[in-house]
């Protein structure tokens, strides 16, 4: 009989099976995506995407997740999950990557796109890439995937049915039901459907578009849309759209064949992702049919068309600056015609519209989503979440990937088919739920935050350096400086007061005066002193201030006083 010094427990003592989601983001948000499955001994990532940053994020480049549940339990993971290319999916994987090497899955389109990302932060080298493909199985531990492809904004997009040890989950990533997709990639309802036959556990559900009625618009209807446009243009046409938007792209090349015009791609994120769609197969230009920035002069002006990036107004795109005058070989003359083919993102609405009105500025002609239908969503509408849900058929409805109301919408879309108010899983950030055989129960949540990027900075800028950079912006610093000789007990130098965004100091000559008059009283006690604390003496004179300022001007400035001992 083989020994061992590791005895098999008795039956009624063997743990039971177990599987725990636990999300790090992407629930009560727009971006973030970011999702744990984890058993006992196994913990895989599904997504490791990026979230633009909100208006009160000052100067903040992007956010990403917090990975330090996943970095705790290294041991375990198996690998990340990529179910699409997007920067909401994508983004935060070279953070992950530097603190953590595991592999990586994803398809052709999706790992084309992160390769660019890798070497952008010198980290391909050390990636592990592996390729899906719909349809193909992967074990990983107690884990396997199977792939299915979806409708979605960008190329090459999966959802999955996941088998685990306590049932099957599906994932339905982002997606839609496009009958006639431009792409041909049409979702797999069948493979969807044949799992609910089989019997779903839970299905995790995108739910960006919960709110909107009936059935998404094809995307063929903004190929009529667009076509009328150019067709209509007698100069040339600028359209500004997302660069992974590749069914989008390959609508515009085939309407400039049509229309007798050439293409020119602008933007670097452009060129590249056009460059990584054709290799792939995914996206179709004659050579002939393409032009460069030389040919603009060459050319007549109804013959050229311009796609570039910029639709959502960022600052160092391609579109901004040449609404601002400011590109060196694309500018605005009369006649052109702009179109944002794109949503705009909330947040962004400001940017967009200053790109318009400086575009207006110019002489250009202008459409965007208010005027004209010229942009169809990726996400799924009402009807469309439901039908997966019919399809699916699964005990427990998990929506995933929206803000709070999305995620409320969504689950109401479950009661209203008939399920029951317990199979409806509500969840927030850091909530982690537990399937066994017996159902699902909550377990205590876990300390999920966000990961401020800020230049070559991650993590540095907390909600403390938040706050101050939020005071800064709405009520100015105010710098009090003032040198003693505490032997001699007398001052020195100043009391100076040096303001920045608080007010213009020729115009308040005089309160800042008195400002000074304030710090003199409080110095001069405190030098009358047998001993001075002048670390206290600074917060008295901070609170001095801060009053003599509010009953003034009503304003909250930070104040920063400086005694200087010698």
């Amino acid at each position: 009989m083989l020994e061992t010094n590791h005895p098999v427990p008795a039956p009624d003592t063997v743990q039971q099976p177990w599987v725990d989601l636990i999300f790090l983001g992407g629930l009560g948000e727009i971006g973030l995506n970011a999702m744990v499955f984890e058993t006992a001994d196994s913990l895989v990532l599904v997504d490791a995407g990026i979230m633009f940053p909100e208006d009160y994020m000052l100067g903040i480049d992007m956010v990403i997740p917090d990975f330090s549940y996943v970095l705790a339990r290294r041991e375990k993971v198996q690998a990340l999950i990529l179910t699409h290319g997007h920067e909401d999916h994508i983004g935060a994987v070279p953070f992950l990557l530097r603190e953590l090497e595991l592999p990586i899955y994803g398809t052709a389109m999706t790992l084309a796109l992160l390769r660019e990302k890798l070497k952008e932060h010198n980290l391909l080298a050390q990636a592990r890439l592996h390729l899906i493909e719909p349809r193909e199985k992967l074990t990983l531990g107690p884990f396997t995937f199977d792939f299915i492809r979806v409708t979605h904004s960008i190329v090459d997009g999966v959802g999955f049915a996941l088998n685990t040890p306590v049932g099957v989950f599906m994932h339905s990533g982002d997606f839609k039901i496009d009958a006639t997709p431009t792409a041909g990639e049409v979702t797999d309802l069948n493979c969807f459907a044949a799992y609910g036959n089989q019997g779903v556990l839970a299905l995790l559900s995108d739910s960006t578009n919960a709110e909107r009625p009936g059935f998404t618009l094809s995307e063929r209807q903004i190929g009529h849309t667009l076509e009328n446009l150019i067709r209509a243009a007698t100069g040339r046409v600028i359209i500004a759209v997302f660069s992974s938007h590749i069914p989008r792209l390959q609508q515009i090349v085939d309407i400039a064949m049509k229309q007798g015009r050439k293409i020119l791609f602008h933007g670097r994120s452009m060129v590249t992702n056009v460059h990584l769609a054709r290799q792939l197969g995914h996206l179709r230009v004659p050579p002939a049919q393409e032009m460069t920035t030389g040919d603009l002069k060459r050319l007549p002006d109804r013959e050229i068309i311009i796609v570039t990036t910029g639709s959502q107004g960022e600052p160092m795109s391609a579109l901004a600056r040449i609404a601002l005058d400011a590109h060196k070989q694309i500018r605005i003359q009369e006649g052109d015609l702009v179109i944002l083919s794109s949503k705009f993102i909330p947040g962004n609405e400001r940017a967009i519209s200053t790109v318009i009105n400086n575009l207006y500025r110019l002489g250009a002609e202008v459409v965007y989503q208010e005027v004209a239908d010229i942009h169809v969503s990726g996400h799924a509408s009402q009807e469309e979440l439901k039908l997966l849900l019919q399809l699916t058929k699964p005990r427990y409805l998990i929506p995933i990937h929206g803000e709070l109301r999305h995620l409320i919408k969504h689950a109401r879309l479950g009661r209203d088919l008939g399920m029951e108010s317990e199979r409806l899983l509500l969840a927030t950030n850091g909530a982690r739920l537990r399937f066994d055989h017996d159902g699902v129960q909550r377990l205590e949540a876990i300390d999920v935050g966000r990961i401020f990027v800020d230049g070559k900075g991650v993590g540095d800028v907390g909600k403390i350096v938040l706050r101050d950079r939020q005071h800064l912006a709405a009520d100015g610093l105010v710098i009090a400086l003032v040198a003693v000789d505490a032997t001699a007990r007398r001052i020195v130098s100043g009391p100076d007061l040096i303001s920045k965004g608080f007010t213009f100091e020729e115009e308040q000559a005089p309160l800042l005066e008195a400002a000074r008059e304030i710090i003199m009283e409080i110095i001069s006690r405190a030098l009358s002193e047998p001993t001075q604390d002048w670390l206290e003496i600074q917060i008295q004179i901070g609170k001095a201030l801060r009053k003599y300022f509010f009953k003034l001007l009503e304003r909250r400035p930070m104040l920063l006083p400086l005694i200087l001992t010698l």
